[in-house]
């Protein structure tokens, strides 16, 4: 049985809290850590976690429980500070994303991992869901042939108040806008699907949300071997459709699930039959693929928890954080620049190090609200995957 920790309690701890209850056959939750103390205790008094203690200091926490895991659920900009300090307490870590706000701090956490010999996880829920599932294998079946361009739409909405919430809408304590809190899902997944890029180009702007400074809006072209992907990055996009669109030799994939094949006609010009038994086949092996028995965080969560029991490494670790971080890095280099970014990053590059976003990049408007907490609940995935806290527990 693992002893498990949170630090963090915001609403994003519900969904690790839910996942680790979910699993209390192999964990059991015995503490949780916030900077404010009532915040831990309404957490743990929501989810009726009557044998856990509530810790307003990590470093308490750490030295008084026998953890052998936790959450880091908490603002990215503390994420290396704590990391670290649970690394070196010999504790496994997993982290929400994304993994920290500078290639700097998350060099300085893998560092702490080889170190201590601990494990290292970054949440990326959205690689344990049935589509994407299906993508990754009919992309690695290399039935398509080479990928020619590839569509990912990270497209969100967020009203105004959004960030009002403290931490976020500034460069210092955020470390960035829609590219790094809600596309680090799209990124992870391109990454994922397709491999790292050998350049970026990009622009960003603030076109709806005046009360922050970071972007609302960016859209980047990565340029592989011989394809490219285009990436929007979003929370001004009513509708909240998030698609990814892949257009290969023989076929287009996408997600929601969809094939499309062509096949020519003596000019070139496309037959009006296509390609319906290569449409077929795909389609067979799509639906031939087993199912996740747990998806998202549940379902990553799992997988951590597996390889602590059995000793090796998880599916998603922490140098998988790092690449979509790079991959973010380069999206603002780029756009901040107005030039190319070629990956990858070395460590001589100013945008390698923590605060050069934060002195570099323009401050759209000015942040103009700085709430503790928020009601209501967060969407974590998909736009059906909406977290709502329970009835007593604070946002």
């Amino acid at each position: 049985m693992l002893n498990v920790g949170i630090i963090g309690t915001g609403n994003i701890s519900d969904t690790h809290l839910r996942a680790y209850l979910d699993a209390s056959d192999e964990v059991r939750i015995v503490a949780l850590s916030d900077l404010t103390l009532e915040r831990a205790d309404a957490k743990r008094e929501a989810f009726a976690l009557t044998e856990a203690r509530s810790y307003a200091d990590v470093e308490e926490m750490l030295g008084a429980e026998d953890l052998d895991l936790v959450s880091i659920t908490t603002p990215p900009s503390a994420h290396r500070e704590v990391a670290v300090r649970a690394l070196e307490a010999g504790v496994d870590v997993i982290v929400e994303k994304p993994m920290a706000p500078s290639l700097e701090d998350c060099d300085a956490m893998l560092d702490a991992q080889r170190r201590s010999g601990r494990l290292l996880s970054v949440i990326a829920q959205n690689r344990f869901r049935d589509e994407m599932m299906v993508l990754k294998a009919v992309l690695d079946s290399g039935e398509l042939g080479p990928v020619s361009h590839a569509r990912i739409a990270s497209e969100w909405w967020r009203g105004l108040s959004y960030y009002d919430l403290w931490w976020r809408g500034t460069w210092a304590s955020e470390g960035g806008g829609c590219t790094l809190n809600h596309a680090i899902h799209h990124i992870d997944l391109a990454l994922w699907l397709l491999g790292s890029p050998q350049a970026v180009a990009a622009m960003m702007t603030n076109a709806q949300h005046h009360n922050a400074e970071v972007e609302d809006l960016a859209v980047a072209i990565l340029q592989y071997e011989r394809g490219l992907a285009e990436l929007t990055s979003s929370v001004v996009h009513h509708g909240q459709q998030q698609e990814i669109v892949v257009q290969a030799e023989r076929a287009r994939i996408s997600q929601p699930w969809s094939v499309v094949a062509e096949t020519a006609q003596p000019n070139g010009f496309p037959t009006s039959e296509g390609d319906s038994a290569f449409v077929a086949e795909l389609d067979a092996f799509a639906e031939s693929l087993p199912r996740l028995e747990h998806t998202g965080h549940a379902g990553q969560l799992r997988d951590v928890i597996a390889a602590i029991r059995d000793g090796r490494d998880p599916l998603i670790s922490g140098e998988d954080g790092r690449r979509a971080l790079e991959l973010v890095t380069a999206i603002y280099a780029a756009a901040i620049e107005r030039r190319t970014i070629d990956l990858p990053i070395p460590a001589e590059d100013p945008y390698y190090r923590a605060g050069t976003l934060e002195a570099r990049a323009p401050h759209f408007f000015e942040k103009t609200a700085s709430v503790a907490s928020q009601d209501g609940g967060i969407t974590v995935g998909g736009s059906s995957d909406t977290v709502a806290p329970p009835a007593s527990a604070t946002a």
